[in-house]
C-alpha cells in the first residue's frame, strides 16, 4: 500500500508531521509493505532567497503580526517539536526559495534515497539554519545521502526536474490539497496535518483493512486453460 505525503522543505509541521507519522509506521504490523512517496509542494513559489534579511522580520511582515507574537509562534512549535526528538531553531532560518530543493527530492527518487534526503533537506533548513537553494548546500546533502555528486550539480545547473515539481503541485491542486503536511493512504485516504502518532496509527489500520479487502479474490473453481508470461500456453 502506498502512502503519498505532500510536504515542503521550508514548513516545520511538516518535519513534526513526518516524525509522528514514522512514529506510527514503525508500530505497523504491515509495514514492510507500506510504500512511502515524498511529493512536492511549495509553501511560497516566489520566495525569494535572501541572505541579508532576518528571518524574524520577514515573518512578521509575512502574517502581519508584532515581534513578540511571532515569537511566540516560534516557541510553541519549537516545543512541539522537541515532543519528537527535534531541535528547531527557526528564529536563525534562512529566506530562501524550496525549488531547487525539491528538484534534489526528485533527483533522489530516482536512486531509491529519498527518504534521506527528505530528512537531511528538513533538518538542514529547520534545525541547521543553512541556505537550501544554495547548490553548495544541497550537494553536501547529496552527498551525505550517497547521491552522486557530479549528477547532481550538472542537474542542479539546469531546469530538470522542475516539470516533475510543478506535476505534483498540479496534482495536490486536483485533489483540493491546499496545505501541508497532507497524507493520501492508498490514493483514496486523506489526513491533513501534523496529527497525533495515534490518529495516524488508526488512518492505516483502517486503510490496510479497506485495502487488503479491495484485493483481487482467486475463485476456487478448479484450473482452466491459461498462457504464461513466458508465452506457454497449456
Amino acid at each position: 500500500m502506498k502512502v503519498s505525503i505532500w510536504s515542503d522543505i521550508r514548513c516545520p509541521f511538516c518535519y513534526i508531521g513526518k516524525r509522528k507519522f514514522e512514529a506510527a509506521l514503525e508500530k505497523f504490523p504491515h509495514k514492510e509493505e507500506i510504500t512511502v512517496e515524498w511529493k512536492s509542494f511549495e509553501l511560497d513559489p516566489y520566495i525569494e532567497t535572501k541572505l541579508n534579511v532576518d528571518y524574524i522580520e520577514r515573518f512578521m511582515e509575512a502574517k502581519n503580526i508584532d515581534k513578540d507574537t511571532a515569537l511566540g509562534m516560534f516557541d510553541r512549535v519549537t516545543a512541539m517539536a522537541s515532543e519528537v526528538g527535534l531541535n528547531f531553531n527557526i528564529e536563525k532560518a534562512i529566506t530562501a526559495n524550496s525549488l531547487n530543493a525539491h528538484r534534489l527530492l526528485h533527483f533522489a527518487k530516482t536512486e531509491n534515497k529519498a527518504d534521506a534526503t527528505k530528512e537531511a533537506l528538513l533538518k538542514a533548513h529547520l534545525e541547521d539554519a543553512k541556505n537550501i537553494d544554495a547548490i553548495d548546500v544541497l550537494l553536501q546533502i547529496a552527498n551525505e545521502v550517497g547521491l552522486d555528486s557530479d549528477k547532481v550539480k550538472t542537474m542542479l545547473l539546469s531546469d530538470a526536474l522542475t516539470y516533475e515539481v510543478r506535476q505534483d503541485e498540479l496534482e495536490a491542486r486536483n485533489l483540493g490539497i491546499s496545505g501541508v503536511p497532507f497524507f493520501v493512504l492508498d490514493g483514496k485516504y486523506g489526513l491533513s496535518g501534523a496529527q497525533p502518532e495515534e490518529v495516524f496509527t488508526e488512518a492505516l489500520e483502517n486503510a490496510w483493512k479497506k485495502h487488503e479487502q479491495e484485493q483481487l479474490t482467486i475463485l476456487n473453481t478448479g484450473e482452466g486453460n491459461a498462457c504464461d508470461l513466458d508465452g506457454n500456453c497449456d
